[in-house]
């Protein structure tokens, strides 16, 4: 194929637009370089990832044992996984892929718009077996799919090279070191993370291990691809905020000052597995309206176990309509079996009761009414959680970073995950005294008295 110059084409060696032009003139100027070419050159070019990549989308050129990339969104970090799986594939005979969800694994990493289907030629392309769960290559490698929700199935499966995404979301992050464990074929086993920054133990020890190559960038790298309703919609929304300095500018945040809750607080009473469970509820923190720019509807299950602390089972939180995130919750009662729905009824008075009824009528309901500020109500239950009485079983990054953001004189947005989290624990743990802060303190001074009168009859 005739080799088009990247400079005459308005495109830097990196794969950037040319800085000394505007984007029109850029896309004009490509448009018209790639128009000389015949059908099959411009086919052959439309899929050599070595002439789109930008500079930081390359490998690091050393043998790295873990490829780890903090990226914004829209950066790019999909494109780069899946054209890795290709590059890697063809001198290896097995390549696998983890997603954090079944879900996510199909829709992103292999069907996505820079999914593996989507940046193979037609004769490179694999033949997707969703019941087998695996990719077959035409030359006769295979990638094996598997998910985070589920290690148990990496226990013993070994792999030569790896693709994992979004690691910072796994809900089950335990999935990494049964992988870890697997990788363990060829002369250089590796593994390529594409993952958005979230402050989790394991992307830290990822970062500080000699063996990790870091790569990280800005959603703005890859602005000469991306719509211009993403900035309208997306950079408008986030820009300036921490969620967008985490989301936007890939910055791994650490602990604000003065937030009710601490990454270290959470990480110590996080636990892999619960006892017995007493009690579980569901608990909803609905928003008001629907769409990209709604508030969320926080949704969280949590349980009070027999040993008396409370543990938090997942995080369903989602913008969707009303009918979604009520079956979202009603599904949620049904799969843990849960004791009762709770919903904060001040903005939506009935409207949370009907649509639980409509879904199902049977489900056991509660009101709860917010007669205090969001803090004066969050402030009892970060006590439960210095006390390590509260658990999370499993990861919630979105609910963890928002806990983690919560200062009471400054609340970045309106903290809905929180505000579920803060329902769920506050019937489960306080009862009646969550709506009193002195009976509360008052039960933790009697508490304390009693222990210290058995002591004292010990001695």
């Amino acid at each position: 194929m005739r080799s088009l110059n990247k400079k005459a084409a308005g495109v830097e060696a990196s794969g950037m637009p040319n800085a000394e032009l505007p984007v029109d003139s850029v896309s004009a100027q490509l448009k018209a370089a790639i128009g000389n070419l015949s059908a099959a050159e411009a086919e052959a070019l439309r899929f050599d990832w070595s002439w789109w990549a930008r500079g930081n989308q390359n490998a690091p050129e050393w043998p790295w044992a873990n490829w780890l990339i903090l990226a914004g969104r829209g950066f790019g970090k999909t494109r780069i996984g899946a054209e890795t799986v290709r590059h890697w594939v063809r001198d290896f005979s097995l390549v696998n892929l983890i997603g954090a969800t079944a879900a996510d694994a199909r829709d992103i990493m292999i069907e996505g718009e820079s999914g593996i289907l989507a940046i193979c030629p037609r004769h490179e392309r694999p033949r997707y077996l969703p019941s087998k769960r695996r990719l077959e290559w035409p030359n006769g490698a295979r990638s094996l799919i598997f998910t985070a929700d589920e290690p148990e199935r990496l226990r013993g499966k070994q792999h030569m090279k790896l693709w994992c995404d979004e690691l910072a979301s796994w809900r089950r992050p335990e999935a990494f070191g049964q992988a870890m464990l697997g990788l363990r074929l060829g002369a250089l086993p590796q593994v390529v993370i594409t993952t958005t920054p979230k402050p989790v133990k394991l992307i830290r020890e990822l970062i500080a291990n000699p063996e990790t190559a870091l790569t990280k960038g800005l959603t703005y790298d890859n602005r000469a691809n991306l719509a211009p309703g993403f900035y309208q919609q997306i950079i408008k929304r986030y820009e300036g905020t921490r969620i967008g300095r985490q989301e936007l500018n890939a910055e791994l945040l650490e602990d604000v000052e003065g937030a009710l809750w601490s990454n270290a607080m959470i990480e110590e009473a996080r636990v892999r597995q619960a006892p017995e469970m007493m009690r579980i509820v569901v608990a909803i923190d609905p928003a008001t309206t629907s769409g990209e720019d709604a508030d969320e509807t926080g949704i969280v299950v949590a349980g009070k176990g027999v040993d008396g602390h409370a543990y938090v089972f997942r995080d369903l939180s989602c913008r969707l309509s009303s009918n979604n995130w009520g079956n979202r919750a009603v599904n949620a009662y049904r799969e843990f079996g849960a004791d009762r729905i709770i919903a904060e009824v001040n903005n939506g008075g009935d409207l949370v009761e009907d649509v639980i009824r409509v879904i199902d009528r049977n489900v056991s309901y509660k009101a709860v009414h917010a007669s205090r500020g969001k803090v004066v109500r969050a402030e009892p239950i970060s006590a439960l959680y210095e006390q390590k009485r509260v658990h999370h079983v499993g990861l919630f990054p979105d609910l963890e970073t928002q806990m983690c953001s919560f200062v009471p004189d400054h609340l970045d947005g309106s903290p809905d995950r929180v505000d579920a989290l803060v329902w769920a624990l506050t019937e489960l743990m306080l009862g009646s005294a969550g709506d009193n802060l002195i009976e509360y303190y008052g039960g933790l001074a009697a508490e304390k008295a009693a222990a210290d009168k058995r002591l004292e009859k010990l001695s």
